[in-house]
């Protein structure tokens, strides 16, 4: 037999399909996850986890009967009616909301560019026109080219942004670090579960993979690069700037309409900021249709009747393993794990979900359904413009946290509990656990600012610094930014300093 390639065209599509979704927004909160925790805390122990998980997730889908083919079917497949409900709710929660916090970004990186012209609600319906030739793609592996434009474009913003930050602040003192607190620790970790986040289209994209077995590969090789990206970013930006920086990279480098300086107090080239504006708006456009695919299938199931399932399967969900013959189980269970939807057999269905999206009459229903769901988005977005980080928290918190990292270990677990060792069940268990806890600490937190801002009005987009030492030390580098730019300083009192409200 043929020794198989490493990495196929096919699975690179497929790997652009996950890069896409996985390495954008999230990557502008990286620095400020940097300044909060630390590189080891912030980095190695949630790339571990979700490229543990996500790999997980799809070694149990090729342990699956061919009829699981969303994470809804999974669910009902490993843990009856309540898993189907508890994987819809949450992946439709993600796929639905994440997209909302798209327009809403895209609406004020809009906005900051062209300032006066339009308002930012009217920025953000002007993103959905554009983005909806994008969405009426039918699948993710026909938009494989538009998805690799994404990922290109999210790449070049990071380095333009994190290039202008290193320059800017060049010749600057020792960075100040923070003090290390559990609230900010645990604070972090919604938008790290955000930033990664590519459970939500694995199922999508293995489905439509003529090679099933050849995915958890592809997923451990992606998700592994994206965490050796963010280790790149965060670690760039903070070595130049520390805790000072905001949550948001783009916020960062952007610079006041008045004085022309960042928060940061250096003036940036404005034509490299625009770049770095429009790139990032490319990956929007075309990440927004990518993490919407899974919810599109799930609609068209619900409302049109379309991608139907074989009930047999999941009513007696009996895996392959448990099916073969006695000699060829001995000693080989591991190798069977492929066996489930390999088959040759398996693109005929994906040239089947294909030919529901043609036809005259299949067609007008399937575009229809997908342009009344953004339309609901874009109202959901208009409504949640002014909580853009808590929105994140939330999403990453509530929705991303359950089914990109603990359902997927919890369905693995219980699937293959026999053959799994127990150096890999101790650190998976213990990764359940934990970001169980630690999704919940999140969900009472994000309530508790919302309270907070309800009471005391909207709060200002400041850098993450703790403690007042470390403020008098910000004054400092503001001060002698000033001398190395050759600008004037601004920085004479802390009345006159740009993080004077600290």
């Amino acid at each position: 037999m043929a020794k198989k390639p490493f990495f196929t065209l096919e699975d690179a599509k497929a790997s652009f399909s996950l890069f896409c979704c996985i390495y954008g927004v999230g990557t502008l909160g990286m620095p400020g996850n940097f300044a909060r925790a630390g590189p080891t805390i912030a980095v190695v122990a949630m790339a571990f986890a979700n490229v543990y998980s996500s790999v997980a997730m799809s070694k149990v889908l090729l342990l699956a009967p061919k009829s699981v083919k969303t994470f809804s079917d999974l669910g009902e497949w490993c843990m009856g009616k309540w898993g189907r409900w508890l994987c819809m709710l949450s992946q439709m929660g993600s796929s639905l909301l994440i997209p909302c916090v798209y327009l809403v970004l895209g609406g004020t990186l809009l906005d900051d560019l062209f300032p006066n012209a339009f308002s930012q609600i009217t920025w953000s319906i002007l993103m959905v026109l554009t983005v909806l030739p994008v969405c009426l793609v039918p699948t993710l592996k026909e938009g494989a080219g538009v998805a690799f434009a994404g990922c290109l474009g999210t790449v070049l913003a990071d380095i333009i942004g994190v290039a202008l930050v290193l320059y800017g602040m060049r010749g600057h003192p020792s960075v100040p670090f923070p003090e290390l607190k559990f609230s900010h620790v645990a604070g972090l970790f919604g938008n790290l579960a955000f930033a990664y986040g590519a459970g939500i289209v694995i199922p999508d994209v293995q489905r439509q993979h003529s090679d099933p077995t050849r995915m958890p590969r592809v997923v451990g090789v992606t998700v592994a690069f994206i965490s050796c990206l963010f280790l790149v970013l965060a670690s760039s930006t903070n070595s130049a700037v520390g805790c000072q920086v905001t949550g948001n990279l783009l916020y960062t480098i952007y610079p006041d309409s008045k004085t022309g300086l960042t928060t940061l107090g250096f003036a940036p080239n404005w034509g490299a900021v625009v770049l770095t504006y429009l790139l990032m708006q490319l990956h929007i456009t075309v990440a927004f249709a990518v993490i919407l695919n899974p919810a599109f299938y799930v609609a068209e199931r619900l409302a049109l009747g379309m991608h139907k399932t074989k009930q047999l399967d999941l009513e007696n969900p009996v895996s392959y393993i448990e099916a073969a013959t006695p000699d060829v189980t001995q000693g080989r269970n591991s190798k069977l794990t492929y066996v489930s939807v390999a088959g040759a057999d398996h693109k005929e269905d994906v040239d089947e979900e294909m030919a529901e999206y043609r036809g005259g009459v299949n067609t007008i229903k399937y575009i229809v359904l997908r342009v009344v769901m953004i339309v609901i988005l874009e109202v959901l977005a208009i409504v949640f413009r002014d909580h853009f980080s808590d929105f994140v928290d939330f999403i990453g918190a509530s929705c991303m946290t359950l089914n990109c990292i603990v359902l997927p270990i919890v369905f693995y677990l219980s699937k293959a509990w026999d053959r799994v060792p127990m150096y890999e069940k101790i650190p998976a268990i213990i990764v359940s656990i934990v970001c169980t806890l630690l999704r919940a600490w999140l969900l009472r937190d994000v309530h508790h600012r919302k309270e907070s801002v309800c009471a005391h009005g909207q709060r200002r987009r400041i850098p993450i610094l703790l403690g007042r030492e470390q403020k008098h030390r910000v004054l400092q580098l503001h001060c002698r930014a000033r001398v190395v730019e050759n600008l004037p300083s601004v920085c004479t009192t802390s009345s006159s300093c740009s993080v004077r409200n600290l």
